[in-house]
C-alpha cells in the first residue's frame, strides 16, 4: 500500500490537535499512541482511510473535533470510522462505567471497518497497561478513573465483545508474524488480571 498526501496531512493534524496531551501517568507524548495505533492497522490489513481514522481515532473524544471536519478532510468513511471509536463527546464526559458499558454494547453493531480500528486502539493500550502493572505494581490502576476492578472488568469485556465479531477480523494466518489482534488482546488481558471471575464480579456489583 502506498499512502497518499492525505495520510501525511492526517499526521500533522493529529500531531497539532494532541500536541499538549500525554499518556496516563507516563509523560510520553500521545502521539506516540496514535501512532501506534494507526500502525497496527496498517499492519493488520486496514487500508489507507483505516489508518487515518488510527491517527483520528480520540480526536472526536479528546479534542472536541467534529465528524464534519473528518469528513471535510478525509471523507464520509473515516469520519465513521472515527466516530465509531468514540465513547464520548460530551464535556464532562458520562460516568464511566455507564459510557464503558456503552461501547462494549456497540461494539456489537459498530461498522465492520471500524473494529479493526477499535481493536488495535485497544491493544495497544492493553498492552502499555500491562507493562506498567509489570514495572510499577498495583498503584500504577490509581491513574485509571475505573481503578483496578473497573480497568480488568472492561479490557475483559471488550475481549468478549471482539471476539464475538472475531468473523469481521484479520484471521491468525494474515497477521504480521502469525499473531492476531485478538491473541495479543488476550495475552494482554491475562497480564493485567483480566480474568472472566473478576468481570463477572464486577458484573454482579453493578
Amino acid at each position: 500500500m502506498e499512502l497518499s498526501e492525505a495520510y501525511d496531512e492526517a499526521l500533522v493534524w493529529a500531531a497539532g490537535l494532541h500536541r499538549a496531551q500525554e499518556r496516563k501517568g507516563s509523560g510520553i507524548p500521545y502521539l506516540s499512541h496514535l501512532l501506534a495505533v494507526s500502525g497496527l492497522v496498517m499492519e493488520h490489513g486496514g487500508d489507507e482511510e483505516q489508518a487515518i481514522a488510527g491517527l483520528l481515532h480520540d480526536s472526536i473524544e479528546d479534542q472536541g473535533v467534529t465528524d464534519a471536519e473528518i469528513e471535510d478532510r478525509f471523507g464520509a468513511r473515516a469520519a465513521v470510522i472515527v466516530r465509531a471509536c468514540t465513547d464520548a463527546d460530551t464535556d464532562p464526559k458520562p460516568p464511566w462505567r455507564a459510557r464503558k458499558e456503552a461501547y462494549i454494547a456497540h461494539l456489537a453493531t459498530a461498522p465492520a471497518d471500524a473494529l479493526l480500528v477499535s481493536l488495535c486502539d485497544k491493544v495497544h493500550n492493553a498492552r502499555t497497561i500491562a507493562a506498567d502493572i509489570e514495572r510499577r505494581g498495583e498503584a500504577y490502576f490509581d491513574v485509571f478513573t475505573g481503578g483496578p476492578d473497573g480497568t480488568r472488568w472492561y479490557y475483559r469485556r471488550l475481549l468478549d465483545a471482539f471476539e464475538r465479531r472475531s468473523g469481521q477480523l484479520p484471521a491468525e494466518s494474515d497477521c504480521l508474524g502469525g499473531r492476531s489482534l485478538l491473541t495479543d488482546l488476550a495475552t494482554s488481558a491475562e497480564r493485567i488480571g483480566a480474568t472472566e471471575a473478576v468481570a463477572a464480579a464486577y458484573d454482579r456489583a453493578g
